[in-house]
């Protein structure tokens, strides 16, 4: 594992109304490293997700990331069109409802491209070949390369989402709850395809979710919230299968008795 962090999380803390959000939030996370962010609706976790995004930036605290030229740099020091080209090129955030993703008004090879035209790719011969390629790893049709997203179904629209996400090979994806929309046979094939495109393309990523089972399958290391604050950290397994806080415990339980 690499000595310096892909992101380190200082006493992060963003709320609303000086109450809800989340507070005094502290982690780092190594390149290639996936953690989970989990807790039930209300604790915290997405508003978590949003700061680290820089889509509500924190008011107290610091997000750095190790930027490709700079290092380890607070984001809160970089400019709106430095972070806006991070989150187009060395980012992905996969939303828990795709068609908040995707462009549903192009098809879905051109909602692909448009990610790898903003890291400079403008051949049209190249750009169709790598959408189609990312179709393929995704297991949708090469002939659907042309159709728009709303004649796909929810696990396929999701599936595109996550293309679009990281046909330009990102160190870094955000996932807001990604199968929580989708039924529980969709939302199984959903995770074996993540898991083994994050193993593969060797990616970090933090993953909100309310469900322990998505943890176990895809995380190194799991952050437990509650009202807003961390109550637990540490090794997936560990935090699954001996909880130290009683509120972990409790999630545990509601899992096993369910």
């Amino acid at each position: 594992m690499s000595a310096t962090p892909l992101l380190s999380v200082r006493n992060l803390t963003r709320t609303w109304d000086g109450l809800h959000g989340c507070h005094d939030v502290s982690f780092d996370l190594y390149p290639g490293e996936v953690l989970c962010v989990v807790g039930e609706s209300g604790s915290g976790k997405s508003t978590l997700l949003q700061a680290l995004s820089m889509q509500a930036p924190a008011q107290r605290g610091s997000v750095s990331y190790d930027m490709r030229e700079s290092g380890l740099t607070d984001l809160a020091t970089l400019s709106s069109a430095r972070l806006r080209l991070l989150a187009r090129t060395d980012w992905g955030f996969v939303r828990q409802h795709a068609r908040d993703g995707l462009r549903m008004q192009v098809s879905a090879g051109a909602n692909i491209a448009e990610r790898l035209m903003a890291v400079g790719e403008r051949h049209y011969g190249n750009l169709r070949e790598v959408a189609g390629t990312w179709l393929e790893k995704m297991e949708i049709d090469l002939a659907r390369l042309d159709d728009v997203p709303g004649t796909f179904s929810g696990g396929m629209q999701q599936r595109l989402q996550i293309a679009r996400n990281l046909v330009t090979h990102p160190r870094l994806v955000f996932m807001d709850e990604p199968t929580a929309s989708l039924d529980v046979s969709v939302q199984a094939r959903l995770l074996d395809l993540l898991r083994r495109l994050v193993a593969d393309l060797g990616l970090a990523a933090v993953l909100v979710t309310h469900d322990l089972a998505v943890a176990r399958l895809l995380a190194h290391r799991t952050l437990v919230m509650q009202g807003g604050r961390v109550v637990e950290q540490g090794l997936t397994d560990q935090i699954l299968d001996d909880p130290q806080h009683p509120y972990t415990q409790l999630l545990v339980s509601s899992i096993l008795q369910g």
